[in-house]
């Protein structure tokens, strides 16, 4: 069982495709090189191109000679910059990384600071000019608690299992850059994370009425979303699992603790 980080905008997202670097992919191939023969790697998330990771779970298969310790640091050397190993450890022989989930959470980050613009921050955070009202950021956020249908933000012509999600947990926060907005749930539709910050920032810019974001959860007529935000603020950063799969945590790093909360 694998915790990994990694820089999506480098990558066509998580999935292997082929003629295309992805992230599955990139990790499938460094496995199979330290096994010597092909391995297969399921995540718990299927990201999309251009967003990150801080707490993406994977796991494969490896030769019984190979400890946790030393794949690791195997797989630190040889992987490319853009992703990096946080921790490796035996799984439950049961264990099925994306299946298993019982919520995922993510986080958000949009940048107002001028130094959101930096080139060390840009690419991890949606920019934008002037000033977001957080009351109004915060009032949004406070209606998507609990369970609801969220057809009118997910990605058009994208199947889907249904369209009922039960939000844990939805709020923004300030940042060093601006605000993060942070939200834990059961399950995901195709983009709906992007689509209620693009329709939630719409409302703290003043450009949509207040109380659009419930009107959309009720499904009403003629009413559609924002734009969605674009990827590269986002961040896949916590995978939860029943108590009998989860591990003893890992300390935190430094680095990743900088990146998660931007």
């Amino acid at each position: 069982r694998l915790t990994v980080h990694y820089d999506g905008s480098a990558f066509h997202g998580w999935q292997s495709q082929p003629d295309r670097r992805t992230v599955q992919g990139e990790l499938m191939s460094a496995l199979s090189n330290l096994a010597d023969k092909p391995i297969s790697l399921i995540g718990a998330g299927r990201t999309d191109a251009g967003v990150h990771a801080t707490g993406q779970v994977a796991s494969a298969d490896m030769p019984s000679s190979w400890t946790p310790e030393n794949l690791q640091r195997s797989l630190n050397a040889i992987l490319p910059p853009e992703i990096w190993i946080q921790s490796s450890s035996i799984a439950h022989p049961d264990f099925h990384p994306r299946y298993d989930a019982v919520a995922r959470t993510y986080q958000y980050q949009v940048g107002i600071e001028p130094k959101a613009r930096s080139p060390f921050h840009a690419g991890t955070c949606w920019t934008l000019e002037g000033q977001l009202d957080y009351k109004l950021l915060e009032f949004g956020a406070s209606k998507l608690v609990g369970e609801h249908s969220f057809e009118a933000f997910a990605k058009s012509g994208q199947p889907e299992r249904g369209y009922l999600c039960s939000i844990s947990q939805a709020h923004w926060s300030h940042s060093d850059l601006g605000f993060c907005f942070e939200i834990t749930a059961n399950r995901y539709l195709h983009h709906m994370v992007r689509y209620l910050v693009g329709t939630m920032v719409d409302i703290a810019r003043e450009k949509r009425q207040k109380d659009d974001l419930r009107r959309l959860l009720s499904a009403e007529p003629d009413l559609t979303t924002s734009p969605p935000a674009p990827p590269q603020g986002l961040f896949l950063v916590h995978v939860q699992y029943p108590e009998h799969f989860e591990f003893p945590p890992v300390p935190p790093t430094a680095s990743s603790k900088s990146i998660a909360n931007v």
